[in-house]
């Protein structure tokens, strides 16, 4: 027994040993050169919740969880019996109000008629009084007839600009229920598979609830941080790679945003030391014509490791393991 115990010992040593010889030899040769940045994340993408703008009866759902929908695509409609409804009555008050606009025009003419019939008297009258054909008081009569006219197309005028603004008021209410009735038909904004329906048919929602939650498939991307010398040198649009730990190659992407902010602030920031502890958020984006043509193997929360070239960089060649499929030129970071 007692030259078993430092056997294990050695044994036990060997494999340290052997352990610590794999891992320096490993990061020796999956390191990259001088240049390039490198971060672990995982692959994301925005989730989007459709929801109802008024409250109302959910009628149906037309989208089943894990289904790819195009944008516009109908996804849920909500019951606009009431609305139609209601609609019917605002477009009835349109046509009333149309048509009282009409009848104050009709009124009006009316009114313009008789004005000029009582000018025509006034100067009639006042023709004969002056050569004594007539007496004054005549004239008077014409002249207050004449004013009369002029304060009842005057009173006309204002009913036409009250009517047509009442047409105005009516067309407006009409133009709510319309737009109230669109929104109650809820489509896909984005390409994106749907994640959760989060209610069902015959369900009574608020203003608000939510239908379906969609996940934006537009926009692809893995979200890593880099220390603020990196950060410096990482353009948006920089050509980037990403290694998943489920996909034997290299995906090409490129730089979508870098944060304005240091994430992780010390709260006493004095040496170079803590200042190299802030880091900065930076997305690496997948093409969306990458994610189009392999839609049906896009996953999200897959893990993995980013790459990305920095400035400065742009001579180094890529490593052979993270060539990829080259980017497409109108892509930004491509060739």
């Amino acid at each position: 027994m007692k030259y078993i115990r430092p056997l294990v010992t050695a044994i036990v040593l060997l494999a340290a040993i052997a352990a610590i010889g794999w891992y320096v030899w490993d990061q020796k040769t999956g390191t990259l050169p001088e240049g390039f940045a490198t971060g672990n994340g995982r692959i994301e993408a925005d989730q989007i919740d459709i929801a109802t703008r008024m409250p109302g009866r959910v009628a149906e759902i037309r989208a089943s969880e894990g289904e790819l929908v195009q944008p516009g695509q109908i996804l849920a409609v909500m019951d606009t019996r009431e609305l139609t409804a209601q609609m019917a009555r605002a477009k009835a008050d349109a046509a009333r109000a149309t048509s009282q606009v009409a009848e104050v025009h009709a009124f009006i003419a009316q009114r313009r008629a008789e004005q000029q019939q009582a000018e025509d008297e006034f100067t009639r009258a006042s023709q004969l009084a002056e050569r004594g054909a007539t007496s004054q008081s005549v004239a008077d009569q014409k002249q207050t007839a004449l004013t009369t006219a002029k304060a009842s197309l005057n009173a006309a005028l204002a009913q036409l600009s009250t009517a047509e603004r009442g047409v105005d008021a009516a067309n407006a209410l009409v133009a709510q229920y319309e737009a109230q009735i669109a929104d109650a038909t809820l489509t896909a904004p984005v390409l994106g598979r749907i994640l959760y329906r989060l209610a069902q048919p015959g369900e009574v929602l608020g203003g608000g609830g939510k239908v379906i939650t969609l996940l934006d498939l537009s926009q692809v991307y893995m979200e890593m941080f880099l220390p603020a010398d990196q950060a410096m040198r990482t353009g948006l649009g920089a050509e980037a790679r990403i290694k998943l730990d489920s996909i034997p190659y290299a995906i090409p992407a490129y730089v979508s945003f870098v944060s304005p902010e240091a994430q992780f602030t010390p709260k006493q920031v004095e040496t170079a030391a803590e200042r190299e502890k802030l880091m900065f958020r930076v997305k690496v984006r997948l093409p969306e014509e990458l994610v189009r043509a392999n839609i049906e193997q896009v996953k999200t929360g897959l893990r993995g490791v980013a790459y990305i070239r920095l400035a400065g960089a742009e001579d180094l060649a890529w490593p052979p393991e993270f060539v990829g499929q080259p980017l497409p030129a109108d892509v930004p970071g491509g060739n």
